[in-house]
């Protein structure tokens, strides 16, 4: 598998990981709603990093507005 494959095969993750983040912060439970903040960060985090790659300056853009927001979830969840 070449470089740029990998690259392009880093959007599935992400995507995964978006979805998997959304289920969980739609938890009743505090801790999953916890996780779910934490994982919807390390999805910020690879769709930054395909976005770089892939020059999409809007997602990146809106992936880090939406860390932002994910920042503020994980603090107003805490007790």
């Amino acid at each position: 598998m070449t470089l740029d494959a990998l690259w392009d095969f880093l959007q599935w993750p992400a995507m995964a990981a978006s979805l998997a983040a959304a289920w969980l912060v739609a938890s009743r439970s505090a801790g999953r709603r916890n996780a779910g903040f934490w994982v919807f960060l390390a999805s910020n985090v690879l769709w930054v990093a395909w976005g770089l790659h892939d020059d999409a300056w809007a997602l990146i853009a809106l992936q880090l507005g939406l860390a932002v927001l994910n920042i503020r979830g994980v603090l107003k969840n805490d007790p």
